[in-house]
């Protein structure tokens, strides 16, 4: 049975391993495969020690985050040559997939609305005003804001 090359074991075996030869040893149809989004969400992300788990954080912002998506596709290898450089040399870690933070849906016609007039607002703070404020007073609000009675309505009932 052959051995997984893209696998995420072995991919971060390599990334640990300081492996510069790892993208050069895939076939065409392997490289095709590669996933530079998928080696740094794993690679930012260890098991251990919090200094450790700082390092690498950091080192993979620093490396791979900063220009990622300005080079990501036509430089897989210059992207692989860079995540190489992350590891400090310390063995084989054991990588966690870290998934992006999911924003949180407005259970209420008042959050809605809130959301699409700040949707820059944390969750959390757009809850607090629903809470704080009265239907009439978010209502006032979107009279404020220019709304016709027609949209009003049809936002907030």
């Amino acid at each position: 049975m052959a051995i997984d090359r893209l696998s995420v074991a072995s991919e971060m075996r390599a990334l640990d391993a300081k492996d510069r030869d790892f993208y050069d040893s895939l076939t065409d149809e392997e490289k095709k495969k590669f996933s530079t989004f998928l080696m740094i969400r794993y690679g930012s992300s260890v098991n251990g020690i919090p200094e450790l788990q700082q390092y690498y954080l950091q080192s993979t912002n620093l490396r791979l985050n900063k220009n990622f998506f300005d080079i990501k596709k036509a430089h897989d290898k210059l992207n692989w040559l860079a995540a190489s450089t992350i590891s400090p040399g310390m063995g084989n870690q054991n990588h966690q997939w870290l998934a992006a933070p999911k924003k949180a849906a407005a259970n209420n016609k008042a959050e809605k609305f809130l959301v699409k007039m700040y949707p820059t607002m944390k969750a959390e703070d757009i809850t607090l005003m629903a809470n704080l404020n009265t239907a009439a007073d978010i209502k006032k609000l979107a009279v404020d804001l220019g709304m016709t009675k027609e949209q009003i309505k049809k936002e907030l009932g």
